[in-house]
């Protein structure tokens, strides 16, 4: 009898803690744009990241760590000077705290969120150096966004503005990223 009510506390801690702590890996399409008053025009790129997200569940609460991939294009120009392409590549790291503010019961809820972005810049590609940015490698996001997740799904919307000039020079240069991302939990 002891082995009986020993083995149902397991499996009800169990089930517990799989719903405290959950993981899984995350995907993400990124448009970025660059906010800058020292070139006469800019565009947005859309690029992807990959990586994987813990997230700790404390009722309507919860805090979320991921690690990753990501790139960011975007493309400046100035006047009677051909067009810059950049795509900068790099990990990144993000911390969220969130509320769960539609429960669904066991199919998911509806969330808000916060957080902040770090990214380290290993790859700075650029098709050409008529519109040079030195670009600084670390750049730092405060961001916010929605998210919804359904059975194992987590689909999230979140916005992302810079708070780092990531030129180097005297110029301004801060990113703005609008990013959908998609994670499985296990």
């Amino acid at each position: 009898m002891k082995k009986f009510f020993l083995i149902t506390l397991l499996c009800i801690s169990a089930n517990s803690f799989a719903q405290l702590i959950q993981f899984g890996p995350i995907v993400s399409s990124n448009i970025t744009s660059i906010i800058t008053s020292d070139y006469s025009s800019d565009r947005s790129g859309t690029s992807i990241g990959a990586g994987g997200f813990a997230r700790v569940n404390l009722l309507m609460l919860y805090g979320q760590a991921e690690f990753g991939y990501a790139q960011s294009k975007f493309t400046v120009s100035e006047t009677g000077v051909a067009e810059t392409d950049y795509k900068l590549s790099g990990t990144e790291a993000t911390l969220i705290v969130g509320f769960k503010v539609i429960p669904l019961g066991k199919l998911g809820n509806v969330r808000i969120f916060g957080g902040y972005n770090w990214k380290n810049y290993s790859s700075v590609d650029v098709n050409n150096n008529l519109n040079y940015i030195d670009i600084v490698k670390n750049n730092n996001s405060f961001l916010g966004g929605v998210g919804v997740d359904f059975w194992k799904l987590t689909l999230d919307y979140r916005y992302l503005a810079g708070v780092t000039d990531i030129d180097a020079s005297p110029l301004k240069a801060k990113t703005t990223v609008s990013n959908i991302s998609l994670g499985f939990k296990f």
